[in-house]
């Protein structure tokens, strides 16, 4: 992809955002920033720019700049669907994403792990099992650090690139072709962006497009809706399911091990017992891990090495501590109601749940059955707080407590559980509503729990 002297506008000033301006820059191209935000509002991102040559529109966007451009390339944050593009598509001006321009400028074979939940998790994993195996590896994407900064040299050679896929990010690709990709769900979730449900999930699915028989497709052999994907859309690339069944290839999930089948053969084992990965999805996030990281190199030694030693990440079914026999769990990274689902999964004595938050559509309801049996106490809070009563009045056996503020959350909890419980903060929404991010949402969460102590 030539761009220089090319006319590409650049949509949102985010981390994204600034990583593609200096790329774009290096390659000779003329940028334009447009952005809906202010310039105060802006003031670190527009100080990251200084001495590059971009002019900013900000404060609005300009459709002139639409119309003349010879690219656009959004920021994952923008929705490919809002009005603004309108004269790029009807003048047939390429709008692509940051994933889709970066990827056309590295040479490493790409690893794209995407999933309702569980990217971050497997990402990571895939990454470390690989570099525990001697490999030189770039671990980025919707993780963290822009895959198009690891395009713009600023990190060195990688044998191999492990990159966190969001939809919003699949949405706008074009050819982009992981080497190997991987689907670990597909449930309810950002049903205030899509048009419907079928909509997010044929998102998801994009990561498989252009995939051929030489590339490979790991996916979740239990999920329905991945299941449904497989008889519509199908797959060119090889297939390695992961499931808790049995298997003639991929990754079949034991209680205590994950077992690698190869044409109805054993050929390797990987034990759990030293997992601290607690829960039925992070076994499923490390047998995803396992048939990604097998397929680019990673040794037996290496995968099991991190099996054993990863202690998990913040904000993800997260101990915070222990105050007089009651445990407490941060989760605040649940933002979907499957997300929680999958959190109350993990506890086998009676749990004071914490939701609440600004609701992405999600439907609270199908949270009944599991809150009966798991939930002692619901403690709500945030824009969501009437709909999460409306949806499960009369489950928790306990009842259901109604606070304002995560201080208020954490001491009625604290005050309805026992010895031997647990209080688990499980959003099943987003963050905004009340905090920056769900990271704040859960250091808020950790320092009232260490208010207790």
């Amino acid at each position: 992809m030539d761009l220089n002297n090319k006319r590409v506008v650049v949509v949102g000033l985010g981390r994204s955002g600034v990583a593609t301006v200096r790329f774009l820059v290096r390659q000779g191209a003329r940028v334009t920033v447009s952005d809906r935000a202010a310039a105060s509002a802006l003031k670190p991102a527009i100080d990251a720019l200084a001495g590059l040559d971009v002019r900013l529109k900000l404060g609005g966007h300009d459709t002139g700049d639409f119309e003349h451009a010879d690219l656009v390339v959004l920021s994952p944050g923008v929705p490919h669907t809002q009005p603004i593009l309108e004269p790029a598509w009807a003048a047939g001006i390429p709008v692509i994403g940051e994933m889709e321009l970066a990827a056309a400028h590295v040479q490493a074979p790409i690893i794209a792990v995407t999933g309702t939940n569980g990217k971050t998790t497997t990402t990571e994993l895939v990454g470390r099992m690989l570099k525990n195996s001697g490999k030189r590896v770039f671990v980025g994407g919707n993780i963290g650090t822009p895959l198009i900064a690891y395009a713009d040299g600023a990190y060195g050679t990688a044998d191999v690139i492990v990159a966190e896929t969001s939809s919003f990010q699949l949405d706008t690709t074009v050819d982009f072709r992981p080497a190997t990709a991987v689907v670990l769900n597909i449930t309810d979730d950002h049903l205030d962006r899509y048009a419907g449900f079928s909509a997010y999930a044929a998102s998801k699915w994009r990561i498989f497009a252009n995939q051929d028989p030489g590339d490979l497709a790991v996916f979740n052999a239990m999920d329905a809706t991945v299941a449904g994907m497989l008889d519509r859309v199908g797959l060119r690339a090889r297939r390695q399911p992961f499931s808790d069944q049995p298997l003639n290839q991929g990754a079949q999930i034991t209680g205590d091990a994950i077992v690698i089948m190869e044409n109805g053969r054993r050929t390797a084992i990987f034990s759990l017992a030293k997992s601290a990965l607690i829960g039925p999805h992070n076994r499923e996030n490390i047998a995803a891990a396992c048939l990604a990281a097998r397929a680019h190199g990673a040794s037996r030694e290496g995968i099991q090495q991190t099996i054993d030693t990863f202690g998990g990440l913040a904000h993800r079914v997260e101990p915070v501590g222990t105050v007089r026999g009651v445990r407490f769990v941060n989760d605040s990274k649940a933002t979907n109601v499957d997300a929680v689902k999958r959190a109350l999964e993990c506890f086998d004595v009676p749990v004071v749940l914490i939701m609440g938050g600004q609701n992405k559509k999600g439907d609270f309801s199908r949270l009944k059955a599991l809150v009966r049996r798991r939930v002692k106490t619901l403690v709500v809070l945030g824009q969501a707080r009437d709909e999460i009563v409306t949806a499960l009045a009369g489950d928790p056996r306990a009842g259901i407590i109604e606070v304002a503020t995560m201080d208020e959350a954490v001491t009625q909890a604290f005050a309805a559980a026992e010895d031997g419980e647990a209080v688990l903060l499980s959003p099943a929404c987003a963050s905004f509503d009340m905090f920056d991010s769900y990271a704040h949402r859960g250091d808020c969460f950790r320092k009232a729990v260490e208010r207790l102590l």
